[in-house]
């Protein structure tokens, strides 16, 4: 390992308060951690971590070096960064981190990896909400407001929550003609997968919605309600085909719909790099139409 790896290294462990986090953010394991840090303390001739069977806690002569690692390698950064602003491709490898919402942003990222082939697309779609300066990714889509201060934000395109349903579900239990009507009916339900929480509808909390069926992928909703299992309430990008080719309706338009807004978020203790940039001002162009 040379100089900057192992300073990088010590970085991440220092960061993330365990041999064993650190090594799923480095992709090496805990071992390896462990006997880099250990290669560290005897080149430097000092003990830069205090270990316990259940903590892991830096000396004073960690905290020196910690600090001035953090000092070198932002220095690197900026002039990495200056680099590739002078270069005409930006190149590189990009970490994403994306919700699960594959029909809205699958066709915008095959073309960004066809207009930008020199940078190394690492995407990770899931609906955890990642902390971004923790796991090292460079940039996340996410939708609904911004509620982290370490970050910096893009509005890169906008949707709306609406209720949908089957045309065979509807003519066996009926139209509901207001939101108190949906109490007697199938409803189909989006667990947050992370806190366990049932994503609202665009109606009044007072409605007793009947958990039917509770999943905690869209792709799972969007079949059981295209087969005719109920109600549901999904993005308006999901369902565009299948309400044009009528294979689905949309239930009470006037009365249950949601907007939202759908952001580009970066750490805001970083300049955004030109990976970053690309990668944002495609996404909000191929959004936006």
């Amino acid at each position: 390992m040379d100089g900057l790896g192992r300073l990088t290294l010590f970085l991440q462990v220092a960061e993330a308060g365990s041999f064993v986090a650190a090594s799923r953010r480095l992709g090496i394991s805990a071992s390896a951690v462990g006997k880099g840090i250990a290669r560290l303390e005897e080149r430097l001739g000092v003990t830069l971590f205090r270990r316990t069977t259940r903590s892991l806690s830096l000396t004073d002569e960690g905290l020196l070096f910690l600090e001035r690692c953090r000092r070198i390698l932002s220095e690197i950064e900026a002039v990495e960064l200056e680099l590739e602003r002078r270069a005409t491709t930006p190149r590189g490898r990009l970490r994403v981190a994306l919700p699960l919402v594959h029909h809205l942003l699958l066709p915008a990222l095959a073309a960004f990896n066809a207009a930008h082939p020199g940078i190394e697309l690492h995407l990770d779609f899931s609906d955890r909400l990642v902390d971004l300066v923790e796991e090292g990714f460079d940039v996340a889509i996410r939708t609904g407001p911004l509620a982290d201060s370490r970050l910096k934000s893009r509005l890169i395109g906008r949707f709306r929550l609406i209720l949908v349903a089957a045309p065979d579900y509807l003519a066996r239990n009926g139209m509901p003609a207001g939101p108190d009507d949906l109490a007697d009916h199938l409803c189909l339900h989006h667990r947050f997968a992370q806190t366990g929480r049932l994503e609202p509808w665009p109606v009044p909390e007072t409605v007793p919605l009947p958990e039917s069926v509770v999943a905690t992928t869209v792709e799972a909703l969007l079949h059981l309600v295209l087969a005719g299992r109920g109600i549901t309430c999904l993005p308006d990008f999901t369902v565009a085909a299948d309400l044009a080719a009528g294979r689905l309706v949309q239930v009470l338009p006037d009365k249950a719909v949601h907007d939202g807004v759908i952001q580009a978020v970066w750490p805001a203790s970083r300049q955004a790099s030109p990976r970053v940039r690309a990668f944002v001002d495609l996404l909000h162009d191929h959004l936006k139409t």
